[in-house]
């Protein structure tokens, strides 16, 4: 076994970070014990209101060479995809206007997003019927998962640029995937790969004390 020194930096930092976010879920931190609905509430439980964008990850920010970016989309399809970013560029695209809740408690209103709308990418992989699930992948070897139900919502997006301005590196670019409705982390950036699954499949955090949906207004933070 190698000694902590030998232990490179970034691995040090994302195991600090990982140990102290599963620390949270085990005490249940920032639980308010209270639920609501997006109709009565725009601000979930437990939640405040930033005017920044915080940056958030597990202490490694990929660079991502846009010459290699591939968006794959497979397993449960008859048509997958392997797109390029001027492939993926070329795609009709879409423009949505939504809040974001990030489970470390923070909401952001009004989020300006650019890019290809999750039911058009879907459409044309030809998804099979028996595809109830997605596993999602990020080129940092994030994943996260999600139901069907709510991966097909028509306000998701495969966002290449927010605020006007291609997507920075720092908060997912060139690509990532914005699910609104669920908190922060069901939303992967640098995103690299949909697998289309029968079975769930949890992700990174989903097997370290995380909510297995996460609601924010039901306060579905951990498991």
């Amino acid at each position: 076994m190698a000694e902590e020194d030998d232990v490179p930096l970034a691995g040090k930092v994302r195991d600090k970070l990982v140990a102290a976010k599963q620390g949270w879920a085990r005490d249940g931190r920032l639980l308010t014990g209270t639920t609501s609905t997006p109709e009565r509430d725009r601000l979930p439980p437990g939640q405040r209101l930033v005017n920044d964008f915080p940056v958030l990850d597990l202490g490694v920010q990929p660079d991502v060479n846009r010459a290699n970016f591939r968006l794959r989309v497979e397993g449960l399809c008859a048509a997958p995809l392997r797109l390029t970013l001027d492939e993926f560029m070329a795609l009709p695209q879409q423009e949505r206007v939504n809040d974001i809740h990030c489970v470390t408690q923070w909401s952001r209103y009004d989020n300006s997003w650019q890019g290809v709308p999750v039911p058009d990418l879907l459409a044309m992989a030809r998804v099979k019927d028996e595809a109830r699930f997605v596993s999602l992948t990020s080129y940092d070897g994030y994943t996260t998962n999600l139901a069907m139900e709510d991966f097909v919502r028509p306000e998701n997006l495969f966002a290449h640029a927010w605020a006007g301005a291609p997507l920075e590196r720092q908060h997912g670019g060139p690509v990532r995937l914005v699910v609104p409705h669920l908190y922060f982390w069901k939303s992967p950036k640098w995103i690299t790969r949909v697998e289309l699954l029968r079975e769930d499949r949890p992700g990174f955090w989903e097997v370290r004390g995380y909510s297995n949906r996460g609601d924010p207004w039901q306060e579905e933070r951990y498991a």
